[in-house]
């Protein structure tokens, strides 16, 4: 695919791009290298400035933002809009806070001082995804340029305005020219950045594949790289459950941006006292939900990003239904929309050796499994090569410990939806990805971190 801006609610083109050329990407590169010679110099209480003025650009201009969003990866307008916001959040956390989480930190050894102290690496390079296409991008760059870092942003080619403007953002609130920087480029260009030697370390999100792909290139290079990767997070809810709330909670953590989050709850292990009303209520929610145009205020549900995208998932879905998975709603891509729309759809009675029991369906399809007690929901949760995130539902506090201890997962979410928070390190394990975004363990991924030791 090119760069382009595609409406996935019509599928019409509205703007393409030219990829840099290699030479353009050289000279982009050099000046990322001069602007940090510079840049690590600068207090941190200026960085602070310059990332709380990012805020309020972001606050201000959220509806302009949000419609960009909205018109190239159809996420609805009011989603897109609070993503805007939360990028204003997480800004304004690392401006506050970034001085206490990179301060030096003291260590009693055989010296008379010694200690720990935390400094930046250079150019980053961020890979970024299309489906939370600001929030993505300001998770790693607040933390990066607080660090003393500055960036390269390759975002995904049905992004490119968005990526445009946060580069933009970041250059309006003041940060000197060349410590951020868009790089509109295809795929085939990342390896020969990621190799080049005044590049010091990369981070993507995104699909398993690319992260594979990433990862090689990386540790050719012995550079640092963290990789935010898929999932097919278990939503588990047991029969102590608030049944009520596990089930409204349930639509959100299955739907939010359209069902195309890495962190979205995939499969629905229910215990079989509860299951039935889980998916009559389940059921009725789903079909009550409203599809259509994303910029509209009443849209429940927005088209699927791409084509490509649509065409997969319902390869995913057909193939459960042939070998006799029961379909409760939806099941097959809307014909009389024009865009890329594919309904809220709910799975049951799924045998094993279908994808559902180990490929991540990225779109708005619930998968519903039945289990005798809580060992068997632990084991059915445990047995994807994914481990992202996990929700669980419980007033068993003995259920409760058993399931943050045995889950295996980065995030484990009693009572709750999981969710990203700039407060705590977010990331996962086996082929989920590894390192972590967010928190001081996020803005420590990509330093230098340096034992100082005076005789």
């Amino acid at each position: 695919m090119g760069i382009a801006t595609v409406n996935p609610a019509t599928g019409s083109e509205i703007k393409t791009f030219e990829p840099l050329s290699s030479t353009q990407v050289q000279d982009k590169i050099a000046r990322s290298q001069q602007a940090f010679q510079q840049y690590r110099r600068t207090e941190i209480s200026q960085r602070s400035k310059w990332l709380l003025a990012a805020a309020e650009i972001l606050e201000h201009d959220k509806q302009k933002f949000g419609e960009i969003m909205t018109t190239e990866m159809g996420k609805t307008l009011k989603s897109a809009i609070a993503e805007a916001q939360k990028c204003a959040w997480v800004c304004r956390y690392y401006a506050e806070h970034a001085a206490e989480f990179l301060a030096d930190l003291p260590a009693s050894t055989d010296a008379s001082q010694s200690f720990v102290r935390y400094q930046p690496l250079g150019i980053i390079l961020a890979v970024m995804p299309w489906n939370f296409p600001f929030w993505q991008v300001f998770r790693f760059v607040a933390p990066a340029l607080m660090a003393g870092n500055v960036g390269l942003l390759k975002h995904a080619s049905n992004v490119p305005q968005c990526a445009l403007a946060i580069e933009e953002i970041i250059t309006q609130a003041g940060f000197p020219e060349g410590v951020f920087q868009t790089l509109l480029i295809g795929s085939s260009q990342v390896e020969a950045i990621v190799n080049d030697e005044r590049v010091r370390a990369v981070t993507l999100t995104g699909s398993e594949l690319a992260g594979a792909a990433i990862a090689s290139s990386a540790g050719k290079q012995i550079k640092k790289a963290v990789l935010e990767l898929g999932g097919s997070d278990p939503y588990i809810v047991l029969e102590s459950a608030d049944l009520e709330a596990a089930v409204d909670t349930a639509v959100v953590a299955r739907l939010l941006n359209n069902g195309q989050s890495c962190i979205a709850a995939k499969r629905f292990i229910l215990a079989d006292a509860i299951a039935d009303e889980f998916e009559q209520r389940l059921v009725e929610k789903f079909k009550g939900l409203k599809i259509g145009d994303p910029m509209a205020e009443d849209t429940d549900v927005g088209p699927l990003a791409t084509p490509s995208i649509l065409q997969e998932l319902d390869q995913l879905v057909q193939a459960c239904i042939e070998k006799g998975a029961k379909v409760l709603s939806g099941g097959h891509p809307l014909s009389d929309h024009a865009g890329n729309f594919y309904p809220p759809t709910i799975l049951t009675d799924i045998p094993p050796g279908t994808p559902a029991y180990k490929e991540e369906f990225f779109g708005p399809v619930a998968l519903l499994f039945r289990v005798a007690n809580l060992d068997q929901a632990i084991e059915l949760a445990n047995s994807t090569p994914f481990g992202l995130g996990a929700s669980a539902w419980t007033t068993d506090t003995e259920q409760a410990n058993r399931l943050i201890e045995e889950l295996e997962a980065g995030a484990v979410f009693i009572n709750g939806l999981v969710k990203s928070d700039p407060r705590l390190p977010f990331g996962g394990i086996k082929r989920s990805g590894y390192g972590r975004e967010l928190g001081i363990q996020g803005i420590h991924e990509f330093v230098n971190i340096k034992t100082i030791w005076i005789k």
